[in-house]
């Protein structure tokens, strides 16, 4: 029996790569899937047998998948184009660097948009086993930007995040109010920016106002078209279906994570 190689690679090892000794890749598992993918199936037994310790549970085993429309965008992109990396708040980030952060202290309004925006990304990244994808801070023509872009089965939402820090939401279309602060078009501002998100994918894209930890949410019934959900009631998606295939959810967020497709708007 020929003698092989088990390397692990990628985040955490989530892939153990399996080479002959002169370091030619002959398969590769893949954990999260359970997945063995054979380069050669002529070592299909060795590569079992390399493997056994590593596996847990039922595994397939088979040629490599044929990649889908996300895969290959992500092997032509270059990395200044690609959205997929962005964190929650990323231009924040960079605005917020340690210095600024010890000078305006836990005051700073950006600090508590930026742990909004956080609280929102986390809930709407947990969404990925339930099928769904999501970029965050999307980049506008004009400097504008769309906090996060959620693609899965019930559609695209264009979500814009609003910090309450415990405090009371009131809501009178298209103006909302936190606190005693005075109002802002938060809902104006989502439509368009689901509009612009749709005539960039060429698809419906529906606006969604999440509100990041509010003491109390007034939400007045018959909202034209925009759905507002405390950061709580995030996971509720997941539930939701009917819209968009499996195929239909990698393709637009092939197409959305290339920046390119935001700047010729």
């Amino acid at each position: 029996m020929t003698a092989l190689r088990v390397t692990p690679s990628g985040r955490g090892g989530g892939r153990l790569w399996v080479s002959l000794q002169d370091g030619r890749d002959i398969a590769w598992y893949d954990r999260d899937s359970g997945r063995i993918s054979l380069l050669s199936e002529a070592y299909e037994d060795e590569v079992r047998a390399a493997l056994a310790p590593f596996v847990t549970g039922e595994v397939t085993v088979g040629p490599p998948p044929v990649p889908t429309a996300s895969d290959l965008t992500r092997l032509t992109l270059h990395p200044d184009d690609d959205l997929a990396p962005n964190r929650p708040g990323e231009a924040l980030h960079g605005m917020l660097d340690g210095a600024s952060r010890r000078r305006f202290g836990r005051h700073e309004p950006r600090l508590a948009d930026l742990a909004a925006q956080q609280c929102v990304g986390d809930a709407l990244d947990g969404l990925d086993a339930a099928g769904w994808r999501v970029l965050h801070c999307v980049p506008l023509p004009g400097a504008a930007l769309i906090d996060h872009l959620a693609i899965g089965p019930a559609g695209v939402l264009a979500v814009r995040t609003l910090a309450a820090r415990g405090r009371r939401v009131r809501i009178a279309d298209p103006l909302v109010a936190v606190g005693r602060a005075g109002p802002e078009p938060h809902l104006r501002w989502a439509r368009r920016q689901a509009e612009r998100a749709a005539h960039a994918l060429a698809t419906a894209v529906r606006p969604v106002l999440a509100v990041a930890g509010p003491g109390r949410l007034d939400v007045p019934p018959g909202l034209d078209g925009v759905r507002v959900l405390r950061d709580g009631e995030i996971p509720s998606l997941a539930r939701l279906g009917g819209v968009l295939r499996p195929a239909d959810v990698e393709s637009l967020y092939a197409t959305a994570r290339d920046r390119r497709t935001w700047l010729r708007l």
